[in-house]
């Protein structure tokens, strides 16, 4: 019996093919094409208010930049991954212009929703990827506890309650929010 080897995607490649007729969202790792169901109503909700609110602070205090889903990152090379964080906030300073295809900087702070998919494996996988990368700071919402975890390091987390108010600390100073704002 033969096998054949698949070829790896590079991030330049994965970048240049169409978009799933379906709406599925892919992400690019270690060179294999990840395809993911959208996750619903909750899931989006929560990256729309999580959006708005670091994205209105970032604007009105012009501190840098804050992109949506559709938006990658290139986390790896040989073989490239390409991920896609519901939010993510970068600095001015350490992105100074946001170029034409995948960003190959690190985000400051990313923001990433639990979808009913996920399994607490893939999240501790990309919470490692991340902070290997240099991101400095990660918030995970679980919309369906109404909770969020602030993670400075991939094995550490604090956990919030919807009550608690969630600061953008030393990453984005100034920002302040309730963990309910962020909720559906």
């Amino acid at each position: 019996m033969s096998t054949v080897a698949q070829k790896l995607l590079t991030a330049e490649e994965f970048f240049r093919l169409p978009e799933p007729v379906d709406g599925s969202q892919q992400e690019l790792v270690r060179g294999e094409i990840i395809t993911m169901s959208p996750p619903g109503g909750m899931h989006g909700v929560s990256c729309n208010n999580a959006g708005r609110q670091l994205g209105n602070f970032v604007k009105e205090n012009d501190r840098g930049t804050v992109t949506s889903n559709d938006t990658g990152f290139i986390t790896e090379r040989s073989p490239d991954s390409v991920r896609g964080p519901d939010v993510a906030y970068w600095s001015k300073e350490r992105l100074p212009v946001v170029p034409l295809g995948y960003i190959e900087i690190a985000p400051d702070m990313l923001v990433e929703v639990l979808s009913p998919s996920n399994t607490s494996k893939q999240i501790r996988a990309k919470l490692k990827e991340y902070f290997a990368k240099g991101v400095r700071i990660v918030w995970v919402i679980a919309s369906e506890d109404r909770t969020l975890t602030v993670y400075r390091m991939p094995d550490e987390g604090r956990l919030l309650h919807e009550s608690a108010t969630v600061t953008g600390e030393d990453v984005l100073p100034g920002f302040e929010c309730r963990v309910s704002d962020l909720l559906p």
